[in-house]
């Protein structure tokens, strides 16, 4: 049967969409955009290049969207059956495809690959499927496709079997697992996985690391990369718009309240985090815990500013790890707290503007993921901190690759060695922390989010066609 071709010239194929709906009590439909590397990036191209927005329908007000037919010009929204998204996305990739690349399995007892999870898995099929045919309905021959993540793995080698006159691209927000750590899932699946990412004209990656695992794991399991080219892009954050949103009035009304928490001349070690598993915030907790211990000079002297912010709340093991993070913080302020002093200011309740108000009044901040793909707010502190930072960073996260010379490392397993980190953090001067904090923030914002887009959009067209 002969090809149909669509319009789109430049299309993006992602989980979650640029903008999202809720049906109001009268019950019209309420749209909100979002922001982001993608959503800046294909507003850089021009409206007139053709782009499309290939996403999912995530709540019951995007699936009523989809039935009235109501969407944004360039976005196509696709309305898979909740229970076969619910499968994929929590059943497969937030539960077994982010623990691999993480390794936060705990071995003796998970994972375990039983009927269940064959089960979900050909739920991940048909919902990547969903997306290979769309992209494929949709693209102009000889259109350029860029996959976002773990939740579309299969879609690059799915779409090539459909349109093999596409030029496809697959970039990756997560690391890579090691092949030591990807063999734990099963022979057939890790192929899969694999062949299906090689459908690809090009792969992207956020750290050269990690693009060498997934290189290592393809030696190991498929015999090579094949045609498949693979690049580096470490995406930056977006200093205009930080430094914009900074100092509008509702950051500033928190500045305000956040300083009563903490008190007068207090320095500050701040954190913002999704309340992740491999955030690491428990052990964060414990290291501050450790320094007060350690250095009770500290003690009055400093305020741990956590933000934890709940994710993936419909998994229990989420749950859990939210609760602990509660009962470490009180338990520390219960401990060492006096009438003037909150040892920890702790926030569960997102708030961006408070986030940003955290990032200004910071002395230190805290990024001690156990593996991160890259960890924006490593790079976002540093360029809004008023007074200058010292980075306290993990070296297992992907923006170590291009931070760490001006951050203090640490091993985020070593609670002690953090403590120790603290330390140093705190005792650095004005001057050598303003320094440090001038050099982050130009490492950090080398590549803002437009320019990444472009980047890896460019050479997707200048290397057309797979070599031989």
């Amino acid at each position: 049967m002969a090809a149909t071709y669509g319009a789109a010239r430049v299309l993006v194929a992602s989980n979650r969409g640029p903008v999202s709906y809720t049906v109001r009590e009268d019950g019209s439909l309420h749209a909100k955009r979002g922001g982001g590397g993608l959503v800046s990036g294909l507003s850089a191209i021009g409206s007139q290049a053709g782009a499309l927005w290939v996403c999912s329908a995530l709540s019951d007000g995007d699936r009523e969207a989809v039935r009235r037919g109501v969407g944004e010009d360039g976005v196509r929204m696709l309305d898979i059956p909740a229970d076969v998204h619910a499968d994929a996305y929590n059943g497969i990739a937030n539960s077994v495809l982010w623990f691999v690349h993480h390794m936060l399995y705990q071995t003796p007892l998970e994972p375990v690959f039983d009927a269940e999870f064959r089960r979900q898995w050909a739920s991940y099929e048909a919902y990547n499927r969903a997306f290979a045919e769309a992209l494929a309905a949709e693209a102009a021959r000889g259109a350029s496709v860029v996959v976002q993540d773990y939740h579309l793995t299969l879609v690059p080698g799915m779409l090539r079997e459909l349109r093999p006159d596409l030029r496809i691209g697959h970039f990756s927000h997560t690391p890579w697992a090691p092949p030591e750590y990807f063999r734990m899932l099963p022979d057939d699946i890790a192929g899969q996985v694999l062949r299906g990412m090689l459908g690809a004209d090009r792969l992207g990656f956020l750290t050269r690391r990690w693009a060498d695992a997934f290189t290592a794991c393809c030696e190991q399991f498929t015999g090579g990369l094949g045609s498949t080219r693979i690049g580096v892009h470490g995406l930056g954050a977006d200093a205009d718009f930080l430094r914009r949103r900074a100092h509008e009035a509702d950051v500033e009304e928190r500045i305000l309240a956040l300083r009563d928490e903490i008190g007068e001349g207090r320095k500050t070690i701040v954190r913002v985090d999704r309340t992740e598993l491999s955030k690491n915030i428990v052990r964060g907790l414990l290291a501050y815990r450790q320094l007060l211990d350690d250095h009770p000079e500290w003690r009055e002297r400093v305020v741990h500013v956590a933000f934890a912010y709940p994710s993936r709340q419909d998994l229990a093991v989420y749950r859990d790890y939210t609760a602990e993070v509660q009962r470490v913080a009180d338990e520390i302020n219960s401990r060492y707290g006096t009438p003037g002093w909150t040892p920890v200011v702790l926030h569960v309740k997102d708030d961006f503007a408070r986030s940003l108000a955290a990032y200004r009044l910071a002395d230190v901040a805290l990024v001690n993921p156990i593996r991160d793909g890259m960890n924006l707010v490593a790079k976002e502190v540093p360029v809004l901190s008023d007074e200058g930072c010292v980075l306290v960073l993990s070296r297992e996260a992907g923006a170590f690759e291009e931070l760490g010379e001006d951050a203090i490392a640490v091993n985020p397993y070593d609670v002690i060695g953090t403590a120790r980190a603290l330390h140093e953090a705190l005792s650095v001067g004005p001057e050598e922390r303003a320094e440090r904090s001038k050099r982050l923030a130009a490492a950090a914002t080398a590549l803002p989010p437009a320019q990444w887009f472009l980047d890896q959009l460019h050479a997707l067209e200048e290397g057309a066609g797979r070599p031989a």
